[in-house]
């Protein structure tokens, strides 16, 4: 895990050039401190931060090159050792164990094709100096993160907005289009749009070629559109779930350096803790978790104690919940470790629980996201499947799986009326016009040219309801805004974070099944709870709760010595409605939280525009 930056320019001197490079990999030394180093090779230059985790010696450090070929390189390629042996196979030589040499390799012998082979996550750039083309590569789900700036003649590229800041072609200048989306969606990217006009993000599983001034990218991996079925039993999904889900943990644990775990005491964390306790996988591991006490609580204690009674061993380490006066102290820093304005408060606790990680000396964590947004593990994933039950004329099969939801999660007939309204949206509008729906309508619209703004768009496709939703959540709405704040809160300490979950084979495996495997009886993830029913507490198992590393942030610091917050300079945010921001937050100092999220969101604009943009 470590941070990578580049540029081909003809424009400047190479004395302009290197202070460049080096200022660029100065500004991101947290991503890797073991060591940092940059290479000049006119017009084309290269930096790296390395933090250090397969083959530890001096001879992986980066940029690394062999024969004419030059890479820098950021993320895990879990498979390298299989990758290798194929290698050699065809006569390779190696001088290193690094995954980073396999890489290069790999494209040396493969070509573009090569990154088809990798199963992890990663972001690269390789220049071929036969044919003076870069080479660019982000992994499938953009678990790594890969920012560019393409000013005529000149390209530009690296892990983090920070970086880029330091080039002659940035500008400050807002992606108004993304700041609305933002706002009201409370997603970081959308697809290739950031914050900045200037600046692109490279799309998950995506190359890009640069030369001659000229960019080609070429999509190499996707939830296909018309992806096959799979017709398998419950019992036989299951079973081959539960050997996709153990290899990909036996892949995801390969390190030189030891490796712990974050641990909510949520399903999908606890999976991945119990899986290691029961299959013996570490012989010594640390768990990380936060909570809070006091005025809305936050407790995931009782469920993490579940799994040490049941695996005998006490290896949990808390963050107890930080001040406020703390909060306040590290907010700066916080905010500018993250590139865009915090979306809500919950990623501060998992800053907190990623300081509390490298404190023990943990450089390698595994974590669970990823699960919810393509098993239906999130409750507005029923809306889809009952409506697709409804179009396909299955009124038993709906009446059962209703009766179950009712039985399970209990809700007043307010939230049953609230459940069978939007099934009925989702049965007569695409997602894409839902999507709009809400970007329009959840909140009060607060940007002050509506018609001017691009709106959500989301891949058009041809898959049932409910996969249509869950691909738009691994490619647009959650997973991208979820993985980037996993990525900045880890690599602010130094810590590398992995999630097994995100194993493409086994997204595309689920992507195959029917809907029935994953939500069923009126349980999400059904085909998870029932493949780790060895492995994990039956309290856990069965919970139809959902937390994550969440926080009072909204309600309790902005009502407590953070509530300078919610004065804002209206002058910043003259691209916004005046009025209905005023209103917004003036209800909220009067005592209303209904419009809480969006309060937090307008504050935190304005204090990035003001400190950090």
């Amino acid at each position: 895990m470590c941070g990578i930056h580049g540029f081909i320019s003809q424009k400047l001197s190479v004395d302009s050039a290197n202070s460049i490079i080096r200022n660029m990999v100065n500004s991101t030394h947290h991503r890797g401190p073991d060591f940092c180093d940059f290479s000049s090779m006119p017009p084309v230059y290269f930096g790296h931060n390395r933090l250090s985790i397969i083959d530890l010696s001096e001879d992986s450090n980066q940029p690394m090159t062999v024969g004419n070929y030059t890479i820098v390189y950021n993320g895990e390629v879990y498979n390298y050792k299989e990758i290798r042996s194929k290698l050699k196979q065809k006569g390779v030589e190696f001088l290193t164990a690094s995954d980073t040499e396999v890489i290069l390799q790999a494209f040396i012998n493969f070509g573009e094709a090569c990154v088809e082979e990798f199963v992890g996550m990663w972001a690269f750039a390789i220049f071929n100096n036969n044919d003076n083309t870069l080479f660019c590569s982000r992994d499938r789900f953009g678990i790594k993160p890969f920012y560019y700036i393409s000013s005529g003649q000149e390209f530009y590229f690296a892990s983090e907005i920070k970086s880029l800041k330091q080039t002659p072609v940035f500008t400050k200048n807002l992606n108004l289009d993304q700041v609305s989306r933002a706002m009201q969606l409370g997603w970081v990217v959308d697809k290739t749009e950031t914050y900045y006009d200037c600046v692109f993000s490279l799309e998950p599983g995506t190359n890009l070629f640069y030369r001659d001034g000229q960019i080609n990218k070429k999509q190499y991996w996707g939830v296909s559109k018309k992806r096959s079925s799979i017709n398998l039993s419950f019992n036989d999904a299951t079973e081959r779930f539960k050997e996709m889900f153990d290899d990909s943990m036996k892949l995801h644990l390969r390190s030189d350096v030891p490796v712990g775990a974050t641990l909510s005491g949520g399903i999908d964390s606890s999976s991945i803790v119990c899986n290691i306790l029961k299959n013996e996988r570490a012989k010594e591991l640390n768990t990380f978790s936060i909570y809070y006490e006091g005025d809305l609580a936050v407790d995931e204690r009782g469920f993490i104690k579940e799994i040490e009674e049941k695996y005998k061993k006490q290896f949990h380490l808390y963050y107890d919940s930080p001040a406020t006066s703390q909060i306040e102290e590290d907010f700066f820093k916080i905010s500018n470790s993250m590139d865009f304005p915090l979306s809500g408060s919950s990623p501060i606790s998992q800053y907190y629980v990623m300081r509390l990680v490298a404190e023990k000396g943990i450089k390698v964590v595994l974590s669970g996201q990823g699960a919810d947004d393509y098993m239906g593990g999130y409750m507005h994933s029923y809306y889809r499947y009952f409506a697709d039950k409804i179009a396909a004329f299955q009124p038993l099969s709906f009446c059962r799986e209703f009766k179950a939801y009712k039985n399970n999660y209990s809700p007043n007939i307010k939230k049953q009326i609230d459940l069978l309204i939007k099934s009925s949206l989702s049965l007569f509008m695409s997602e894409n016009k839902l999507y709009n729906l809400e970007y329009k309508k959840y909140h009060p619209f607060l940007d002050n040219q509506p018609k001017e703004r691009a709106g959500v768009s989301l891949y058009s496709d041809s898959l049932s309801r409910f996969n249509s939703f869950h691909r738009g959540l691994v490619n647009t709405s959650s997973l991208p805004t979820l993985l980037h704040y996993e990525d900045r809160n880890s690599m602010a300490h130094s810590v590398e974070s992995r999630v097994p979950f995100l194993d493409h084979r086994m997204v595309e495996f689920l992507f195959s099944l029917s809907d029935n495997h994953k939500i069923r009886d009126g349980f999400t993830k059904r085909i998870l709870r029932d493949s780790q029913k060895e492995n994990l507490p039956s309290k856990i198992r069965w919970r139809t709760d959902k937390k994550g590393f969440v926080t009072p942030g909204e309600v309790l610091w902005l009502r407590g010595s953070m509530r300078h917050l919610l004065e804002v300079d209206y002058t910043q945010l003259s691209f916004l409605d005046q009025n209905k921001c005023k209103r917004v937050i003036n209800e909220f100092k009067k005592g209303s939280n209904s419009q809480a999220n969006l309060v937090w969101r307008l504050a935190h604009l304005n204090y990035w525009l003001k400190n950090i943009c």
